[in-house]
């Protein structure tokens, strides 16, 4: 049913209804801006290139295929963007002193909470700066997949590549969660079990 809304709304947005474009805005910000925070580390960064993602649909509404999945469209933009601003980063990193993307996560300032919380908290902020440190080849399917929960064929769509790579891609991006992670979950489980 969204598809054929999606095309509708495509078809509307070529006539030049910008009343249609606010709809598809309002129906994909938040999923598209979620992503890119996860893929850039930095909300703001995600919302710049959201609003750059919506713009650039606006401009290609007439090369969209109406066959083809908005949502995949809308990603594939939104990967290229992302693709952008991290080799432009790497450039500019070469040359200033860098900042982690990890540094840059939006998270939650630590309030009066539960013991049980802080650990939900903490493990959140280990979880998100093991994936912030994934290279972008890795960390764009995962994040596409595993947590927007696109399709291994959306997600090869949006990135560009083939169905296989993405499957490949993403197991290897948990495999490397995994290793990173496991000296983290260790100490954890050291503490708890010691008390300390």
């Amino acid at each position: 049913m969204q598809a054929h809304d999606d095309t509708e709304l495509m078809v509307r947005i070529r006539e030049g209804d910008r009343g249609a474009f606010a709809t598809l805005i309002d129906r994909y910000k938040d999923p598209l801006v979620s992503t890119l925070a996860r893929l850039t580390g930095s909300r703001d960064r995600a919302e710049d290139l959201a609003q750059e993602t919506f713009l650039r649909l606006f401009h290609a509404a007439s090369r969209y295929d109406e066959r083809g999945r908005l949502r995949a469209f809308l990603f594939q933009i939104a990967v290229n963007l992302a693709r952008d601003e991290e080799r432009r980063r790497r450039r500019r990193s070469l040359l200033l002193p860098f900042v982690t993307p990890a540094e840059e996560l939006d998270l939650p300032a630590p309030g009066p909470t539960g013991e049980e919380d802080l650990i939900v908290r903490e493990s959140r902020r280990q979880v998100a700066r093991a994936v912030a440190a994934l290279p972008l080849r890795y960390r764009l399917p995962l994040v596409l997949h595993e947590i927007e929960g696109l399709s291994y064929e959306e997600t090869a769509a949006a990135c560009g590549l083939p169905v296989g790579t993405v499957k490949s891609r993403v197991a290897r991006a948990r495999a490397r969660l995994r290793a990173r992670l496991a000296q983290y979950w260790q100490g954890e489980v050291r503490c708890v079990t010691t008390g300390s």
